[in-house]
């Protein structure tokens, strides 16, 4: 029987060791890690709202009229105010008919897909689809069909086999993200779109990294290219531009009501606690507002200050890959940052494809011109980095 230790000692080999670091303390995009202070290029807190006074009044509030938990399954001791605020704020903000939060984005993806679909069904995902994706579409008990990465001829070489072959009460989900979380690169959505009507297929559209980033009032990639409308499931997580955690799936109302009946994730979990609920709410409605607008003018600045340092091309989101290829460059190059007080992840496989590996740079509103000058200065000395 082989030992955890020998476990261990394989991934350490194969260069994929992680481990956890204690953060003693957070100020904006700046923390203390073993009494040493760090510029953070790794959060995903894209407009610095996850210590806006707004997010913690709310919070504050929500902690004092409901207490620090909610005490078990919202089917099993009842369903919290805060929880059907933040679910009518959604829906409001979405145009949908209804949503369902969960507590985790994962548990949000997991939760929809086995519902959603089962073995008479099919699934078909972007190459890059988020794990959760992943694993939600293997748990389903689905037919799951993969594409690569934004491949068009692809999707719709799958999606004209699979209606083919689909029994007479199948459905045909297509799963994509809106901006994809390791590249940062955008989804071909009108075309996704336009493909799946025309198979009379639904779309599952993951907003989690656009979501804050993009549209006029900040609510994604679909907002932006003005398609709300036509998209069937509006996924998207509340633990990154909007400061806080969870997840969220606005749909129609039988969809919904689908979820609340059938989804393991929501009926067997405690509700998220009041407060956090409370406080996505406050930053949905600061994402939509004329602040929301000022915060992401400064995140489009830091972006193109970036740009103009490095020579690259202007990033279409906050997320930069800087490709390093094997695990043990990714890893030197991480490091070496570090030792200049910067913060940025070495991303390697399974989160990429082997022999993909890469620094994840984020950009935060929160950051000003000078944290971009100091970062672009300490990439300029890597070795084969921009």
């Amino acid at each position: 029987m082989r030992t955890p230790e020998e476990e261990l000692e394989t991934i350490r080999q194969a260069g994929l060791w992680r481990q956890l670091r204690q953060i003693e303390a957070i100020d904006g995009p700046r923390l203390t890690i073993e009494g040493r202070p760090y510029l953070n290029f790794s959060s995903n807190d894209y407009l610095g709202l996850a210590h806006h006074p707004a997010l913690a009044s709310a919070a504050k509030d929500a902690l004092d009229r409901f207490g620090t938990g909610s005490a078990a399954s919202r089917l099993i001791c009842g369903s919290l105010a805060p929880h059907h605020e933040l679910e009518e704020c959604i829906t409001s903000l979405k145009g949908t008919e209804a949503a369902l939060t969960f507590a985790t984005g994962y548990a949000t993806a997991v939760g929809t897909l086995t519902s959603l679909a089962g073995k008479n069904d099919v699934l078909i995902l972007d190459k890059l689809c988020h794990a959760s994706l992943v694993d939600g579409a293997r748990l389903s008990g689905a037919t799951l069909r993969v594409y690569p990465h934004n491949n068009l001829e692809k999707l719709e070489h799958l999606l004209q086999q699979s209606s083919d072959k689909l029994s007479p009460h199948g459905r045909i989900i297509v799963v994509t993200e809106s901006v994809f979380s390791m590249d940062g690169d955008l989804a071909p959505l009108e075309d996704i779109i336009a493909l799946k009507e025309r198979f009379g297929a639904l779309l599952l559209l993951d907003e989690a990294h656009a979501l804050g980033v993009l549209g006029p009032r900040g609510l994604g990639l679909a907002e932006e290219l003005e398609l709300q409308g036509r998209i069937d499931l509006q996924m998207g997580t509340l633990g990154k531009a909007a400061g806080t955690s969870g997840g969220y799936l606005a749909a129609n109302r039988a969809v919904i009501d689908l979820l609340i009946n059938k989804a393991r994730s929501f009926i067997y979990s405690t509700a998220p606690v009041p407060a956090q609920a409370a406080a996505a709410k406050a930053a949905l409605q600061l994402i939509a507002s004329p602040e929301g607008n000022t915060l992401r003018q400064q995140l489009r600045d830091r972006l193109q200050e970036f740009s103009t340092h490095t020579n690259c091309p202007l990033p279409r989101s906050a997320i930069v890959p800087i490709p390093c290829g094997d695990n043990d460059s990714a890893l030197a190059a991480s490091e070496s940052l570090r030792s200049a007080g910067i913060l940025v992840p070495a991303i390697r496989f399974p989160t990429v494809p082997r022999g993909q590996a890469r620094l994840r740079v984020t950009l935060s509103a929160a950051h000003d011109a000078q944290d971009i000058a100091t970062l672009c200065s300490a990439l300029a000395q890597l070795p084969d980095q921009a």
